[in-house]
């Protein structure tokens, strides 16, 4: 067995893997561990020669457990539908949220072999009651349009993070489990007493990090489920105080602040609101789905073009890639202060 892993930032784990897969280098018997408190250790079969990873050590990664392609073999399932089963999915809360792609044009993944994918998926993650296949995204709300597959059917849970806890029904609001390091991060670079306008609270994804280490937040949410759930996890979590949840559109919210999130794949398109409420030599965190190669060219431009128009400039602190958005897009973050 191979003693090598690819060490890259954690961020980038799951966009790697995808990389290391199609080069034919990643080792699934192996597991992926935290290699310290930026990067995790991938295990690989040999030097990737197309991937772009940090560095190749040679380091003991434990073996994996029993998989799903294993355990679905066990139980006499089909080969077409073992070998088209999902290789990853997310445990959220009491509920396995699992891609299947695209079904409607897939008759290997249809509604039997999903349900006998999500038994197998329930056998091998005790702690979960129900498996929900993730959908789409529809519309500006970011409504989801998963399904239920196997289990209670129970998709109502409360998913807990870095000792954040988000209460939410996955049937009815979305969660993705890509964006768990950037949800802590933003708990880690507010400081107390900071005031934040959070354009596109949802659930309170990052509002509620935020207001746990003590700033001051205004959430805006246009989706009233969503802003349901907002106000229960500042219930839930203790920050009512630290949290001003607005039902509405993010552009019609009057507030200043210090900082700015704005985690929507079309944030640029707000830049001039986001840009009204920051104060000088304030921070914001420009989210977006972007071609790869026009990562960060491109949204670092959309906001140098907007604070010119508003007579600010641009000091860029950091740009990364959050996770893999679709097939050569990513889901990419800009901080950057503004004067």
């Amino acid at each position: 067995m191979s003693d090598l892993a690819a060490i890259v930032r954690k961020s980038r784990t799951e966009s790697v893997v995808e990389s290391l897969r199609a080069e034919g280098v990643y080792d699934s018997s192996r597991r992926i561990e935290p290699y310290d408190d930026d990067s995790t250790a991938v295990p690989v079969l040999a030097a990737p020669t197309e991937a772009e990873i940090d560095d190749l050590v040679e380091t003991h990664l434990p073996p994996r457990e029993r998989g799903l392609g294993d355990l679905l073999k066990a139980r006499g399932t089909a080969d077409d539908v073992v070998d088209a089963a999902p290789s990853s999915w997310a445990v959220i809360g009491s509920v396995v949220l699992v891609d299947f792609g695209d079904v409607s044009n897939d008759e290997t993944i249809d509604r039997p072999a999903r349900e006998a994918i999500g038994d197998a998926l329930l056998e091998l993650h005790g702690e979960a009651d129900t498996v929900v296949s993730r959908g789409g995204i529809a519309g500006t709300r970011r409504n989801p349009s998963g399904e239920v597959v196997a289990g209670v059917g129970e998709t109502e849970t409360i998913h807990t993070e870095h000792g954040t806890r988000y209460a939410l029904d996955l049937a009815e609001v979305m969660f993705s489990p890509g964006n768990k390091v950037e949800r802590a991060r933003m708990g880690e670079v507010v400081e107390s007493g900071e005031r934040v306008f959070d354009m596109f609270a949802g659930i309170g994804y990052f509002a509620l990090p935020m207001a746990r280490a003590g700033a001051s937040v205004t959430a805006a949410e246009i989706d009233p489920v969503s802003y349901r759930w907002l106000v229960e996890n500042a219930q839930l979590n203790g920050v009512t105080e630290n949290v001003r949840a607005v039902l509405g559109d993010c552009r019609t919210v009057e507030t200043t602040a210090d900082r700015i999130v704005m985690g929507y794949y079309e944030a640029h398109a707000y830049l001039e609101s986001a840009l009204d409420a920051l104060v000088p030599d304030g921070i914001v965190h420009l989210h977006e789905a972007t071609p790869e190669p026009r990562f960060p060219e491109r949204p670092v431009e959309r906001l140098r073009t907007a604070a010119a128009a508003a007579g600010r400039t641009v000091d860029v602190l950091d740009t990364r890639q959050v996770k893999t958005h679709s097939a050569g897009v990513l889901h990419g973050v800009v901080d950057a202060r503004v004067d």
